[in-house]
C-alpha cells in the first residue's frame, strides 16, 4: 500500500502528549496517529440503510381527487388563481 504525505493540525498540548506518550512506548507520532485512525474506523457502526418516512395523504385506496381536475385547474389551486 503506497504512502501518502499531509498534514495534521491539532493542538499543542495534545501533540505534546502524543510526543511523550510516543517516546515512552517507543512509537513514533505517526504511528501513533495512524493507530487511532485504524481503532476509530474499525469501530464505526455500519451505515444504516436509509428509510423514508411515510408521508401519506388520504386513505389508501381512496379516490384521488386532484386526478378528476383539468390541468388548469390544478394550476390555479396551486397557485392560488380563481377559476376562469
Amino acid at each position: 500500500m503506497g504512502q501518502m504525505k499531509t498534514t495534521v493540525e491539532i493542538t499543542d498540548a495534545l501533540l505534546e502528549r502524543a510526543r511523550k506518550h510516543a517516546g515512552e512506548t517507543g512509537q513514533t507520532v505517526r504511528g501513533l496517529i495512524e493507530e487511532g485512525l485504524r481503532r476509530v474506523l474499525e469501530a464505526e457502526p455500519p451505515a444504516r440503510p436509509f428509510h423514508l418516512p411515510d408521508r401519506s395523504v388520504g386513505k389508501a385506496g381512496a379516490v384521488n381527487p386532484l386526478e378528476a381536475m383539468t390541468w388548469q385547474d390544478l394550476r390555479g389551486a396551486i397557485y392560488g388563481e380563481p377559476e376562469a
